[in-house]
């Protein structure tokens, strides 16, 4: 195994959501509503929910504004929440790519890099944090790897970059749950499948990454759609669910939503093969082909 490096956990959209957090508690305790705060820098009160929610980025001069509002004098105090600001404004590894990712996956990318704990149930690809570069090619090509673009090379380098973040240090718990199904589709080809599975025993075996197949006679019944589940150390940000559809992404982060997705992807735990066996059926197939 690799010598893990170490790399920044929290990036920009992390850094928003928990200084947004931060500076709706510091209204709320100084008794200040949110539309006279939004009045007090320039904006409306869907201006500063945004803000509030992370959802947008910061001005220096807007959450000095705001400081000063809530009354926060204490010089130490004002300049960790302004240097928050600044760095909440630096730009993710991921944004030089931005022409050629999906708006709405770029906050995924920005939340994936910080999240502790990530869960996800996948009926139709090998997840993309396990995939192999020819694996990963023949998807972002739709199937014809011979024919890549530009583009699409540059989409599968931010695959690719993406996936440093289960070697970190301090690299979160990836768990994922594959339908039998997904290691029976030849993507990319024969060959490109069995160097796929051979990836997916090889990661099986590092601390922080969880892989179990749930089989053909219990696939079904627990969910009907892939999805994901995101889990922080920081209180501030939410547990949420990431669903992913051909032009959008939703992201849900009400306590109920969360929790019943939590529930299905618990179920589908105890309905698929454990780790063992698991790492036992990946070395049969492989062996077979």
């Amino acid at each position: 195994m690799a010598e893990r490096e170490q790399t920044e956990v929290s990036g920009p959209t992390a850094r928003r959501i928990i200084l947004g957090a931060q500076l709706r508690g510091l209204r709320e305790r100084a008794g200040v509503a949110r539309s006279e705060a939004a009045w007090s820098i320039r904006g409306s009160d869907s201006k500063m929910s945004r803000l509030e929610a992370g959802k947008v980025g910061f001005k220096d001069r807007d959450v000095a504004d705001l400081l000063t509002m809530y009354g926060v004098t204490d010089a130490d105090e004002r300049e960790l929440l302004l240097d928050m600001t600044r760095r909440s404004n630096e730009p993710g590894w991921w944004q030089p790519y931005g022409d050629v990712l999906p708006h709405w996956f770029e906050d995924y990318v920005g939340l994936e890099t910080s999240a502790a704990r990530i869960q996800t149930y996948e009926l139709l690809f090998v997840p993309g944090l396990l995939q192999t570069e020819d694996y990963a090619r023949a998807i972002i090509t739709s199937g014809h790897p011979d024919r890549a673009t530009p583009d699409d090379e540059r989409r599968l380098q931010v695959r690719m970059r993406r996936q440093q973040t289960l070697g970190r240090r301090d690299a979160p718990t990836f768990w994922a749950i594959i339908d039998e199904s997904v290691l029976h589709r030849p993507i990319g080809g024969p060959s490109a499948l069995v160097a796929q599975i051979e990836r997916l025993l090889e990661l099986s075996a590092f601390p922080n990454v969880v892989i179990q197949i749930l089989p053909f006679t219990m696939s079904g019944y627990a969910a009907e759609s892939s999805f994901s589940i995101l889990r922080f150390a920081e209180p501030e940000l939410p547990d949420l669910v990431y669903q992913e559809h051909l032009t959008a992404a939703a992201y849900l982060d009400k306590r109920s939503e969360v929790e019943a997705y939590s529930r299905v992807i618990d179920r589908v735990a105890v309905d698929a093969l454990t780790p063992d066996e698991t790492r036992q059926y990946l070395n049969k197939i492989a062996a077979e082909r």
